[in-house]
């Protein structure tokens, strides 16, 4: 057995107008502090996991923006993760990072601690859209940030995009697709915008200050994606993932493949055996009850066995591929149709699920509806 590990920094340069995660404006003072609790929740856990929930397939270190931090204290943060926990060989190990927070001393110092995959939170092509979304970066920095990478020697890279955002026209889409293929990742993140309650992005909207994008330009835009990087070599393996052969990410597809992850940092999930538990949000309660010696979950919810047949279910369906109905009944001792029978007709009648080569996986009327199948396999 192995797990994945996830390490959540919560620190900013400045909180996006579109983001609803636990984030903090970056103080280097408040930074030690977190890097302090980070390590002692590292060693509890080392107490109290068994050997084989310590030994660690891949790492990511997400947030917030990871870069915002010094490259000590992310190198510090890895020297943590090799004295606590047993890296297996191949180990992927994956950073975060914006574009303005990266130069090329710190990105080689990644590297060199053992940073092997970069994602760059690029997000659009158009400083105009940059500025709607309150990022703290323009394109031209993001280009820089990608040649910087390719010079500190990282030879597997993922770019994020968002789209479907504010007056973006489909024009402007296609020319930010070009933009971003010249830079030749391993790896795209295409995700539609999405206005969480509460940012000031969702506020704008209710204010009528800006018009949010319609879902037919949405969907055509999300085709789009699909089309141009499938015609550019780049495999559709999850709904809003693509990759070169070879570079999928590791990490995020034991979140699809519903195995086990620990989740370390403020507002961190973690799913470990038939449990899951979530650390507190807040920075200040997870600094203080580490340093008492406690870990800071906040929450515990055992899983029954029809939410994790569920839950591997429709984490299964964001695959291309879909979900693998021999290893599905290998693991729960029932074939799929004896306990989504009902589900799984209605959907394949409706032409949104098909049984392909021993896998159960969503149509391509289905890709753009996916939600709506998942809610199929949601208890009540």
């Amino acid at each position: 057995m192995a797990i994945s590990l996830y390490i959540h920094v919560p620190f900013c340069i400045r909180k996006c107008r579109y983001c609803d995660f636990v984030s903090y404006a970056y103080d280097p003072e408040a930074a030690r502090r977190y890097r302090v609790a980070l390590l002692r929740e590292m060693a509890l856990y080392q107490e109290r996991l068994a050997p084989q929930e310590r030994r660690l397939q891949t790492i990511f270190i997400g947030g917030g923006t990871p870069t915002c931090l010094p490259e000590e204290d992310l190198a510090a943060i890895l020297e943590g993760c090799s004295r606590y926990f047993q890296w297996l060989s191949g180990v992927e190990v994956t950073v975060e990072a914006n574009p303005g927070t990266v130069d090329l001393p710190k990105l080689k110092a990644l590297r060199y601690a053992g940073i092997n995959r970069l994602s760059l939170g690029v997000q659009t092509c158009s400083d105009r859209f940059l500025k709607l979304l309150g990022r703290v970066h323009d394109f031209t920095q993001a280009v820089e940030a990608v040649q910087l990478a390719r010079r500190a020697g990282f030879d597997n890279l993922n770019l994020d995009l968002i789209f479907a955002i504010p007056g973006q026209t489909m024009a402007d889409w296609q020319h930010c697709l070009d933009k971003i293929l010249a830079l030749q990742p391993e790896h795209i993140s295409a995700y539609p915008l999405q206005i969480e309650e509460g940012t000031p992005l969702a506020r704008a909207v209710a204010e009528g200050r800006v018009l949010p994008c319609d879902e037919e330009t949405e969907l055509a835009m999300y085709q789009e994606v699909i089309n141009f990087l499938a015609a550019r070599g780049y495999e559709h393996y999850e709904i809003s993932n693509f990759a070169r052969p070879g570079y999928r990410c590791r990490h995020n597809l034991t979140y699809w493949h519903n195995e086990p992850y620990l989740g370390l940092g403020p507002a961190a999930h973690s799913c470990l055996g038939d449990g899951r538990f979530y650390n507190t949000g807040s920075l200040e309660e997870y600094e203080a009850r580490l340093l008492s010696g406690e870990l800071p979950v906040a929450g515990r919810e055992k899983l029954s066995r029809a939410t994790m047949m569920a839950e591997t279910v429709f984490l299964g369906l964001r695959l291309i591929e879909g979900l693998d109905l021999e290893k599905f009944a290998a693991r729960f001792g029932k074939n799929i149709e004896e306990v989504f029978g009902e589900q799984i007709i209605k959907l394949r009648d409706s032409g949104l699920l098909e049984i392909h080569s021993g896998r159960l996986r969503l149509t391509s009327r289905g890709l753009p509806l996916a939600n709506a199948v998942f809610r199929e396999f949601v208890l009540p």
